[in-house]
């Protein structure tokens, strides 16, 4: 079966929407350009599908390749028959892969390997049954060290338990009867027993292999990194060893001595190489579910929907050290800096007050924003004794700000300020445009994730890149405004694009249009067909600012045409858009899906799918978790969203858990059905643990 065949069996797709797929990727072409624009050649998959389709196909690519290189190595060793050629050839995983090649890997020397040297292969033949004639006493050489016959049988019998561990049809059943009925077990270091800490409910744990949840099994990983508790896999041994038994059906004379050196290949060897394996696979599974968790959570974070185009004051708050303030225009611009210093006696606080009083008056913000940190309420409370006309006060996330401060983006883009000015302004554009400032950040740095320091970092990598892609493509980028960091995650821009672009606009002015773009150094056509769609500009060109792609133009041209109408006219206007049959402009590459996405945006071009912003209202009254109830209904933001639950700033510097089981009054098989990060919910304060910093929470409640 061809490799478009298998991935289209796999996801479920036609053959031919694979092969289009791998193709466009192969000329260049990247996901959410394939995704928005080749509709028709892929028969309109999404960019979920194209990028399972491009994994699957890199995961065959590697396979292939183990294939080739273990192929090579037998043959090199002049053990390669027609049977075991055909089963490599249709090894379908990695793992059936090494099965197959284990007997004939490079191996250290074993005690059967020793056992070989002394000449008992043929006793250990005889042992299995493969061999009908001979007697132990034929082996005893004390010149070769087998100075007796239980020595031969010994020594025989390790050939045949390493048989057992390295034969690939008993290793596939022990595996899959491991991973069936296999236990997860910790238990605490006994030199740990009265250590508090928060793997306390892992001290003594056991719970089906087959069942262990993502997060369970990293938290039980971390507790045995850190050195508190030993984790081992548990068996069910006699069931396994009579399986085995059963399997290997030939006669032999030596049943006893068979079955010896079966129960122990599965102890000595082959359980000890699955737990390794099967520990391994364990935490790779943990690692994707984890992963994916964290993608999601950063794609509706960096989906928030934007504040805009509004003058924003911004509020990094300090106890000590008093309250960063930075203001900027509407389009993020700094216009000043202060510190305002609240704490330290009444008469700075008087003068902190004027101070922010004459900064409104100067430069009339439409909105405040206050880092959720430490002194955030206090802080909120000084702005509103202060006098705000009724400014409407925004809290935001603070997660990250303090690294994007120390960053070398942020000493490039204000090398005079102090770091934490830098991370004021960071909290105001944030709240501006999420998507524009989080860019710059490392997104684990976000902390919208479980475990992530914990899991594989470079398919971490490689998800969060993703994302952040699929995000920056989907709402899409002012060319003349946007930063390096933003315009690099454009399809077919990079590192090295963006920054030329910046710097061509900051030498030669504003983009007057699209086509523009190829005046920029490095900037051809491929790459213009690439991230033309996903470039705004306002200019002459109406649809510029559009997600209609340039190649697309002729046609919203000819609509217009046949209406009547100047193009201008036409972009934006709902009813001009509905007087136009679609079916008569189908031909060469362009179908339903293509023109269908046309009309959408011509009724409302530039369309942000963010969706509108509302800030979140907290209840002034509570400023610590000291100050927090059981029974009060409290509004909230859920900050992360986990394999167990969902966590919700309620303003008290400490995020409440709304476990998974009081999420909603029906069964949730997953947090991510019933929230995202962002949402504004309300729930139910059902405990609280201050000296564990620790709030519960229930939305089913309320």
């Amino acid at each position: 079966m061809s490799h478009a065949a298998l991935i289209a069996a796999e996801l479920h797709v036609r053959p031919d929407q694979v092969s289009r797929t791998l193709e466009l990727s192969a000329e260049g072409s990247t996901v959410p350009f394939i995704a928005r624009y080749r509709k028709e050649a892929t028969g309109n998959l999404d960019e979920v599908q194209i990028q399972a389709i491009l994994d699957r196909a890199a995961e065959l690519k590697e396979l292939d390749e183990r294939r080739a290189a273990i192929v090579k190595s037998i043959d090199e060793q002049g053990k390669m028959s027609p049977e075991l050629a055909r089963a490599i050839a249709n090894a379908k995983t990695r793992t059936e892969l090494e099965d197959l090649y284990l007997p004939y890997r490079p191996k250290r020397r074993t005690r059967a390997t020793i056992a070989r040297e002394r000449g008992l292969e043929p006793l250990a033949l005889l042992i299995w049954g493969d061999r009908r004639e001979g007697h132990v006493g034929d082996f005893v050489d004390p010149a070769k060290e087998v100075p007796d016959a239980a020595a031969a049988l010994a020594g025989a019998r390790d050939i045949c338990a390493e048989r057992v561990a390295e034969d690939a049809d008993l290793r596939k059943y022990a595996r899959m009867a491991a991973t069936r009925q296999g236990v997860l077990e910790s238990k605490v270091l006994s030199d740990k027993k009265e250590t508090k800490s928060k793997f306390e409910m892992y001290y003594e744990h056991r719970e089906p292999l087959a069942h262990a949840p993502s997060h369970r099994v990293l938290a039980i990983f971390r507790g045995e990194a850190e050195d508190l508790l030993n984790v081992r896999l548990r068996f069910p041994d006699e069931e396994i060893v009579a399986g085995l038994k059963a399997r290997i059906r030939q006669p032999t004379r030596m049943p006893e001595e068979r079955e010896k050196a079966i129960e122990d290949g599965w102890k000595r060897l082959l359980s000890i190489s699955l737990e390794g394996e099967l520990r391994a696979e364990l935490k790779q599974k943990a690692d994707a579910q984890a992963i994916e968790v964290f993608g999601q959570n950063l794609r509706n974070l960096l989906l928030a929907p934007p504040a805009g185009n509004r003058r924003v004051l911004a509020l990094d708050p300090g106890l000590r050290t008093g309250i960063k303030v930075a203001m900027m225009d509407a389009t993020g611009k700094l216009l000043e800096t202060t510190t305002l210093y609240t704490e330290r006696s009444a008469g700075e606080r008087a003068s902190a007050e004027k101070a922010l009083q004459k900064l409104i008056a100067a430069h009339a913000p439409d909105l405040i924003a206050v880092g959720n940190g430490t002194g955030s309420r206090e802080a909120e409370a000084f702005v509103r004794a202060a006098g705000t006309n009724g400014l409407p006060i925004v809290s935001v996330s603070e997660q990250g700000a303090s690294v994007y401060s120390a960053s070398e983006v942020a000493r490039e883009e204000f090398p005079e300020l102090d770091l934490s000015l830098r991370s004021a302004v960071s909290i105001g554009r944030r709240l501006q445009d999420p998507l524009g400032e989080l860019v710059k950040l490392d997104p684990k740095s976000i902390g919208v994730g479980q475990y992530q320091h914990d899991v594989n970092q470079m398919l971490l990598r490689k998800k969060l890149g993703e994302t952040v892609d699929w995000c920056v493509n989907l709402v899409g980028v002012d060319a003349n405004t946007a930063s390096p960091q933003l315009l690099e995650h454009v399809s077919g821009i990079g590192p090295v694009l963006a920054k030329r672009i910046v710097e061509h606009r900051n030498a030669s002015g504003a983009f007057p249009s699209r086509h523009a773009l190829l005046d920029v150094r490095g900037l051809g056509a491929r790459a213009f067909e690439q991230c033309a769609g996903f470039m705004r500009i306002r200019g002459a060109h109406p649809l510029d600012d559009s997600a209609v792609h340039p190649e697309r133009y002729p046609i919203v041209e000819r609509m217009a045409a046949d209406l009547g109408v100047p193009l201008q006219q036409l972009v934006g206007d709902d009813k001009l858009a509905d007087r136009i049959d679609w079916k008569r402009y189908v031909g060469g590459d362009v179908g339903e899906p293509t023109l269908r996405d046309i009309l959408a945006e011509l009724k409302k071009p530039g369309r942000d799918p963010r969706g509108s912003f509302e800030p979140p209202r907290f209840r002034e009254e509570l400023k610590t978790i000291a100050d927090v109830r059981e029974g009060m209904v409290l509004e909230g933001v859920v900050t992360n969203v986990t394999a167990f639950g969902a966590f919700v700033d309620i303003g008290v510097h400490q995020d409440g858990l709304v476990h998974i089981s009081q999420l909603s009054k029906k069964f949730v098989r997953d947090a991510n059905e019933v929230v995202k990060v962002g949402d504004r919910v309300t729930a139910k304060v059902t405990s609280v643990d201050v000296e564990r910093k620790r709030i519960g929470l229930s939305m089913k409640e309320v």
